[in-house]
């Protein structure tokens, strides 16, 4: 057991120092890099063959969803038809641990050929691929993890790194939001959380809960079963929200005693109702219900307003997976 809990301790305290000596190499290399795929008017296509062509397709992946256009080729399927995916406009990045994968260095001459700029990232400078690049990104690594030195590990963790670094300094520099990282995961948990607004889930007109202050506590108790959201809003001749009343409130109300279901409900709301905007994030709403201790909001178009225009309750984000 010892024996290995050390190997897979030194495997990480390998690969850890591999990153780590990506610092030093941040440079303005580095930068050019950035600035030349920053100026590309068409996509960003990386390539590279085996393990580094798997790290190729993450480092593709993850520009496309940061905002950087970005697709994976495949060298050996290059050289039988499918460079026609390549276009005027795109920039290349080329991975290669060694510099010299045969795929990789038989399709340099038509990215040369077809004037596309070319982003070199090898782990030896003076190798073909390093040497044919327009910019290089040294991701070369003291040893690899596999005590072999044959699998690659550490260099596929570094290279990764990189990508990653490359585009996060994109995502910055493009001013990349939360909500753009939504557009492209709208399916996801996370795109829901972030794309959902209160006015998508609120319930609003006729489903709305409202009564009068001058209504009795009866009648409110059917305004609120009848709705079936737990609370109804208190509003004056108006329109305007001036309280609200829960079946929490409802109930401790009844425990006072039974004459008190003719009594005007303004005697028993809270004056103080909690309210989101329309446009607000579903997100922002959960956080205000949870911020509170309630569930439910009212909802108004701007913060100005005092007539509301819905209501939205934890049920409905919980429906729509924001929680």
């Amino acid at each position: 057991m010892t024996d290995i809990l050390e190997a897979a301790r030194k495997v990480l305290r390998i690969e850890a120092e591999a990153v780590q000596a990506l610092n030093d190499r941040i440079n303005g290399e580095f930068v050019r890099a950035v600035e030349m795929i920053l100026a590309c008017s068409g996509r960003v296509v990386v390539t590279g063959m085996g393990k580094s062509g798997l790290i190729c397709q993450k480092i593709a992946a993850t520009m496309a969803s940061t905002g950087t256009p970005a697709l994976f080729l495949h060298p050996a399927e290059g050289v039988h038809g499918d460079l026609g995916m390549v276009a005027k406009g795109d920039v290349v990045i080329a991975v290669s641990n060694s510099g010299e994968t045969e795929e990789l260095t038989r399709i340099l001459p038509v990215i040369k050929r077809m004037g596309l700029p070319l982003i070199a990232m090898a782990g030896k400078p003076e190798s073909t691929l390093a040497r044919a690049g327009d910019v290089f990104l040294d991701i070369s690594v003291k040893e690899e993890a596999c005590p072999l030195q044959l699998a690659p590990t550490a260099s596929t963790t570094a290279t990764l790194a990189m990508g990653d670094a490359l585009a996060v300094a994109l995502l910055l520099e493009r001013g990349f939001r939360e909500e753009d990282f939504a557009l492209y995961h709208p399916g996801g948990a996370l795109g829901k959380r972030l794309l959902l607004r209160v006015e998508d889930l609120m319930h609003t007109e006729a489903a709305i809960p409202l009564v009068t202050p001058q209504t009795a506590l009866k009648d409110a108790l059917y305004e609120i079963t009848s709705k079936k959201l737990g609370l109804t809003g208190v509003v004056g001749q108006d329109g305007e929200l001036v309280g609200v009343f829960t079946d929490g409130d409802l109930r401790r109300t009844i425990e006072k005693g039974v004459e008190l279901l003719h009594r005007p409900i303004s005697e028993f709301m809270n004056r103080q109702p909690k309210r989101i905007l329309r446009t607000h994030l579903a997100v922002k709403a959960l956080q205000r219900m949870e911020e509170h201790a309630i569930t439910s909001l009212f909802v108004f178009n701007s913060e100005e307003d005092r007539v509301p225009v819905g209501v939205i309750h934890l049920h409905d984000l919980l429906r729509a997976g924001v929680v």
